[in-house]
């Protein structure tokens, strides 16, 4: 049987690892070629590793393994030249493009919003919120031009709908992409084109499972660990989960890129283990 999004094209940021790539690899197990980007770089002023050009192989690797095509780059986010370089010359070499995955973003170390540096709130908005905005803006003109409509996904969090302490810059972010995708929804309903947001809570990827995340959930201990973290992360949940995998976030973008979802648009819609209940 033919698969979800067969024959379809799919752009995905932060592609190289964790969600990203879980999102590349379920929309070509359903039939997709991908268009995949992501910095493969360590940023100045993130803690914790981040993806390499080793990770973005692996996902080209896993994609190829299903049969399906594949054009990956690295690319920041941040930078509108790179990233409509990117999405041209994907274009071009597999001829169209329905799906919009904005998915790449930063975590950061956490502190009060009192005493955080301006650097460490600017970096968060410029890859968490004004890399969404690009990523959007380089796709549209093919998505309208295809005249098929398509649909666009944006990462947003639990952290888009709900304030946190110590994390301020994030929860702006986040929040930030709900307006963003309710705007573009407006404007691209014409064509045919649904944008919706997305909402996890934590997701067990090398992102969130890190030393500082440990530390931001035990300041009290040492050296916590995933083990520490668990009984606080799943206290914040109505399920019996401490945090979701990147298939089950992986599995709404499916639903949404999909003709199951034609006439679902301008919606935030929560993968949280019931966190937004609390």
């Amino acid at each position: 049987m033919p698969g979800r999004v067969e024959g379809k094209v799919a752009f995905i940021t932060g592609a190289a690892r964790g969600q990203g790539r879980s999102h590349a690899v379920r929309l070509a197990e359903e039939g997709a070629d991908i268009i995949a980007v992501d910095v493969c770089k360590q940023l100045d002023g993130v803690s914790f590793p981040m993806s390499t050009p080793e990770d973005l192989d692996e996902t080209v690797a896993q994609v190829e393994k299903l049969g399906r095509r594949i054009i990956a780059v690295q690319a920041d986010v941040r930078d509108h030249d790179a990233l409509k370089a990117a999405v041209d010359d994907g274009v071009s070499q597999l001829g169209r493009l329905d799906i919009v995955v904005a998915n790449a973003g930063l975590g950061s170390d956490g502190a009060t919003l009192d005493v955080m540096s301006e650097k460490t709130w600017r970096d968060m908005i410029d890859v968490n919120l004004t890399g969404v905005w690009l990523t959007a803006k380089v796709s549209v003109p093919h998505l309208i031009a295809g005249g098929r409509g398509g649909s666009i996904v944006l990462t947003s969090s639990v952290g888009g709908l709900r304030g946190h302490a110590n994390i301020g810059h994030y929860i702006a972010a986040k929040h930030g992409v709900v307006g963003l995708m309710r705007t573009l929804a407006w404007e691209m309903g014409p064509h045919g084109i649904r944008v919706n947001s997305l909402h996890p809570t934590q997701v067990n990827t090398p992102m969130v499972m890190h030393e500082a995340t440990y530390r931001l959930f035990r300041p009290d201990l040492e050296n916590p660990t995933a083990d520490d973290i668990a009984p606080i992360s799943q206290g914040m949940h109505i399920l019996p989960v401490p945090w979701v995998e990147s298939a089950d976030v992986s599995n709404a973008v499916l639903y949404l890129a999909s003709d199951e979802g034609r006439y679902i648009t301008g919606v935030t819609l929560p993968i949280d283990a019931g966190a937004m209940l609390k």
